[in-house]
């Protein structure tokens, strides 16, 4: 007998963790498997987060962050989408999946569902069958001009047990971006339901035409039904460093401060000073990451398109190519073999749920000298490549 609980022994392991962990064991893998950029984090925020340990800022923290971070967070969704916030509205988290994770918490239990916009990331599913909750998947389609998604069909899958919308724009691993008005006609969907929305935000700044994608903080009142998750991870390069942070509605704030009492009390002081930085620091080098991704996604694009038996769907934002190989069907198997035989590592399309079962996805954050030997090493293992 087991004393793990039913449902988490049931949790399927990510496939994206399955081919990463193949890596490991071949050294000269060029790792494109996580979203996750080649650059360490910039040294101003790594200096503030030393300076502030010098300093002895050690200790334990205000559940949502000390102030100084709260305003910083505020003063950031101000220059960047011009919306004023109050500081009750923001708690800093242990990374974006931690966000999502305590929101999930607030809003679904056993016998809910989520309806959630597919391909996403696996997690984001994972954290809400961990709190109980079905989650439906609503596929989005692949074209020649990028990706769609038909609302119809998120709002057909939407019945009296829903309790919340998950979706990200910009998408991983699709880079598929929500147009203005259908994030308006969702959220009045949403709000004549009282069904949460949760928008994840986190390639905000990884975007091609513009200084930032649309957030639904634009258009939303302060009481909607609408939970915004961001995170320091990728506009930064501060994946190792695990904060987030999350803007809720109005009237949510204890319920937060207790939930991240009750999971990881806050995030240590150091870390915050570091964070701050990036906010109020960061803007050249977010610009800088941004245009580097830009140029590496110039760098595959041009590549894949050159190969006969690839078809690339374009995408508006992130920094993921996802492509199809005529032939394969099986992705996972695809990207085992491709770790093995060719030495690049890619997540299988198989992971981020429906609509995406046939699709690979690579991260181009790297540099063009890796990409450039990655996608050689690509365009061979593609043309003698035939399934078992």
């Amino acid at each position: 007998m087991s004393i793990i609980r039913d449902g988490i022994q049931e949790l399927e392991d990510s496939p994206i963790v399955e081919v990463w962990r193949m890596g490991f064991d071949y050294p000269d893998v060029i790792g494109m498997f996580a979203g996750e950029p080649d650059l360490p984090t910039p040294d101003f925020i790594c200096e503030a987060a030393a300076q502030a340990m010098r300093d002895g800022k050690t200790f334990y923290t205000p559940n949502r962050g000390v102030p100084a971070m709260r305003q910083a967070i505020v003063d950031y969704n101000k220059m960047v989408y011009g919306v004023d916030l109050p500081e009750t509205r923001v708690a800093l988290t242990a990374s974006g999946m931690s966000a999502v994770a305590l929101i999930a918490q607030a809003t679904v239990t056993v016998g809910d569902n989520v309806v959630a916009v597919t391909p996403s990331w696996p997690n984001i599913m994972r954290a809400m069958q961990i709190n109980g909750a079905t989650v439906r998947e609503v596929p989005m389609t692949a074209g020649n001009d990028g990706w769609s998604l038909d609302l119809d069909a998120v709002f057909a899958a939407c019945d009296g047990r829903t309790k919340a919308i998950y979706l990200a724009s910009p998408g991983n691993p699709t880079g598929w971006m929500m147009e203005p008005a259908e994030a308006q006609a969702l959220l009045e969907f949403a709000r004549a339901r009282g069904i949460a929305i949760i928008s994840d935000e986190v390639y905000h700044r990884t975007v091609y035409d513009r200084n930032a994608a649309f957030s639904f903080l634009e258009i939303a009142r302060p009481d909607d039904p609408v939970f915004v998750v961001n995170s320091f991870s990728k506009a930064w390069a501060m994946t190792g460093w695990r904060l987030g942070w999350v803007v809720y509605p109005e009237g949510c704030r204890e319920a937060f401060e207790k939930l991240i009492q009750f999971n990881t009390s806050g995030a240590p002081e150091f870390l915050q000073a570091g964070a701050i930085a990036a906010l109020t620091q960061g803007e050249d080098f977010v610009k800088h990451f941004a245009a580097r991704c830009a140029a590496g996604r110039v760098i595959v694009n041009e590549r894949l398109a050159r190969m006969p038996r690839v078809r690339n769907i374009p995408n508006k934002g992130s920094f993921y190519a996802m492509f199809e190989v005529d032939g394969v069907t099986d992705t996972l198997e695809f990207c085992k073999r491709a770790v093995v035989e060719a030495r690049i590592g890619m997540a299988p399309g198989i992971a981020f749920g429906r609509g995406a079962e046939r699709h690979i996805r690579l991260c181009y954050a790297k540099s063009p000298e890796a990409l450039t030997e990655a996608m050689n090493r690509l365009e061979r293992f593609v043309e003698t490549y035939a399934e078992a």
